[in-house]
């Protein structure tokens, strides 16, 4: 895998990791000790990291530092705002669904 490549995937996961604890650029920056801009810059794939920095952003998210590097499936963005906007009707769907599948079990049961 390329450096190019490399550095896409820590850009995306750093991103998505800093939305999973609601961090701000400037919040994470701050707690990894590095500058608002060369996090501007990781995140854009503009720069790489040191080893050392690489391991203080994943004690940062509390995770492993190889989940840094590991390549997802990349969700299209009109996906991922539609899965966004529907989060809680799909729960709710699906808690309608196990319960009725719990009540049709149960009434087998008697």
């Amino acid at each position: 895998m390329i450096e190019k490549n490399l550095k896409a995937i820590l850009s995306q996961n750093i991103k998505k990791f800093r939305g999973y604890r609601k961090l701000s650029q400037a919040e994470f920056a701050e707690k990894i000790d590095i500058s608002i801009p060369f996090l501007s810059d990781i995140e854009n794939g503009k720069k790489w990291v040191s080893p050392t920095t690489l391991i203080k952003m994943a004690d940062a998210f509390d995770i492993d530092a190889y989940e840094l590097l590991k390549p997802d499936a990349v969700l299209p963005d009109d996906i991922k705002i539609l899965l966004e906007k529907y989060t809680a009707e799909i729960n709710v769907t699906f808690a309608d669904s196990l319960n009725t599948v719990l009540k049709n079990y149960l009434l087998k049961l008697k």
